[in-house]
């Protein structure tokens, strides 16, 4: 995906950033815990298209973080 409109779109719903998943082909919100999908490179943003994420998907990652309670 293009950086440039990247850094241009932010959620439709809080205007917060969005975290592009290039695996997974989306770009998500971890605020409101939204994905919203990235077809034939083009983002569909639309709330009634994206996916609600999983709590551990919400969770910030970072190195020294293991999942271990």
């Amino acid at each position: 995906m293009d950086k440039e409109l990247l850094a241009m779109l932010v959620c439709p719903l809080c205007k917060g950033k969005l975290k592009y998943d290039r695996e997974a082909g989306e770009l998500r919100c971890h605020y409101d815990g939204l994905a919203y999908p990235v077809r034939d490179g083009i983002p569909v943003m639309l709330p009634e298209e994206a996916r609600q994420m999983d709590v551990d998907e919400k969770l910030p990652t970072s190195p020294g973080r293991t999942g271990e309670a």
